[in-house]
């Protein structure tokens, strides 16, 4: 409720019970006739004498109290569509450029879906967030976002994990997880897609709405085209779109990424939306400063590297150079002819072997987040937080070394792709190509 109307509440409440203290007892059966008689008789008829003063007081200020509460009641249903009351959220400036029509998705992001209760990596749930976001900024409309990401035991190693059997489903997802907005700045995110979280008070004031426009406040859609959503006065004119999207992954609604022309949103978004305080970490915190002039190398090792036997008890894997092509020794040779000797050499990995990039020391000077442990462990949470900070390093290099080819114009560790093929080969280990 808005101010107006609990002034308007509280006023009528005052009155009533004032009236209630200068009045005598509640009146009789034939007190109320009475009273019901007077009021037929015209206007010539002189009041009582006797009738005190307060009693029109308060029976004014009853009349203004109603007049108030019945205005406000109107204006409650139009004003979700004002610019001026979407300023009015606790995130104010982040509505200064949002869109007045609303777009939800699901209160977990790829739920409901296969990966709804297990969880998927970052980079993963960042594929599905940023296809959302797109077809937030198609339609035009503020994305409803998640207020809450989920976090990966494997990518994970602060301690925030609690696996008790005596906590309800909602406790485990709280401790399991960590707010989105710890992660990324939302009123920079709204410069270019307007969002707001679905624990806001906007969201429910979007919802109360919605349920009072009823068929016109709401559409439930599922298997139905972003092109479909924006042209069809049946989904277009609608408040509010709840979108079911694909059981496999959210991001299966933006299948043709591989049409660059369909690309609203470029892969490093979401990166360089990462948090305020991440953004300083990195960027002012004297990180960037203390490393100077200095080249980077992303380096996948242990969520990539999986074997397993065939029927026949031969190693498999997806990826059959990676773990080759990842050691210290291929390494060396493979960034020769790009990061030349005595350079600063930052690496982010989640090889987790101690000292395993040691061999490259002999050419370059190496660099890891750990080297900067009190600048981040007061700052740092969870390893989300930790890998956003080591990307806003990486994209400062100036000769960035990716593990897998994303772009033509990448330089790359290895040249297996990075799709899984779902295609199980024997892992070679030699430079002659042949397996170990």
């Amino acid at each position: 409720m808005n101010t107006k109307f609990h002034v308007a509440s509280d006023l009528l409440f005052s009155c009533c019970f004032q009236l209630l203290v200068h009045d005598s007892p509640p009146p009789s059966a034939s007190a109320f006739s009475a009273t019901s008689m007077a009021i037929h008789k015209t206007l010539r008829t002189k009041p009582k004498p006797n009738r005190s003063p307060i009693f029109f007081f308060i029976l004014s200020l009853l009349a203004i109290a109603f007049l108030c509460i019945f205005s406000s009641s109107i204006s409650i249903k139009g004003s979700l569509f004002r610019s001026e009351k979407i300023q009015a959220e606790t995130h104010e400036s982040r509505h200064s450029v949002g869109h007045e029509k609303y777009l939800y998705w699901g209160y977990k992001i790829d739920c409901p879906g296969k990966h709804c209760d297990s969880c998927e990596g970052l980079g993963h749930q960042e594929s599905s967030l940023r296809c959302a976001l797109e077809e937030a900024m198609f339609l035009q409309r503020t994305l409803v976002m998640p207020s809450r990401m989920c976090i990966n035991p494997i990518h994970n190693k602060k301690g925030i994990l609690h696996h008790s059997s005596n906590v309800t489903s909602e406790e485990m997802w709280a401790a399991n997880s960590c707010a989105i907005d710890s992660l990324y700045d939302l009123d920079l995110m709204s410069n270019t897609v307007p969002v707001i979280l679905d624990n806001s008070k906007m969201w429910y004031r979007v919802l109360s709405t919605s349920m009072k426009l009823g068929t016109r406040g709401v559409a439930h859609v599922a298997g139905v085209s972003r092109v479909s959503l924006k042209d069809n006065s049946r989904y277009s004119n609608r408040l509010l779109i709840n979108r079911t999207a694909s059981p496999l992954s959210w991001f299966m609604e933006c299948k043709d990424r591989n049409n660059r022309s369909a690309i609203m949103l470029p892969y490093s978004f979401l990166p360089s939306m990462a948090a305020k305080k991440l953004r300083d970490a990195a960027q002012k915190n004297l990180i960037k400063v203390r490393l100077g002039d200095y080249d980077a190398m992303h380096v996948r090792r242990g969520d990539k590297i999986k074997i397993r036997k065939d029927r026949f008890g031969v190693d498999r894997t997806l990826h059959p150079h990676l773990d080759r092509d990842t050691r210290p020794e291929f390494i060396l040779h493979r960034i020769e002819k790009w990061v030349p000797p005595g350079r600063t050499l930052f690496i982010a990995s989640n090889e987790r072997t101690p000292e395993f990039f040691s061999p490259l020391s002999v050419r370059y000077k190496l660099a890891y987040s750990s080297n900067y442990s009190k600048i981040l462990d007061p700052l740092v949470e969870n390893n989300y937080q930790l890998f956003m900070i080591e990307r806003l390093i990486l994209m400062g290099a100036k000769t960035l070394i990716k593990t897998f080819k994303e772009d033509e114009t990448d330089l790359s560790l290895t040249d297996d792709p990075k799709k899984n093929t779902k295609a199980w080969q024997r892992p070679v280990y030699t430079s002659d190509g042949e397996g170990s």
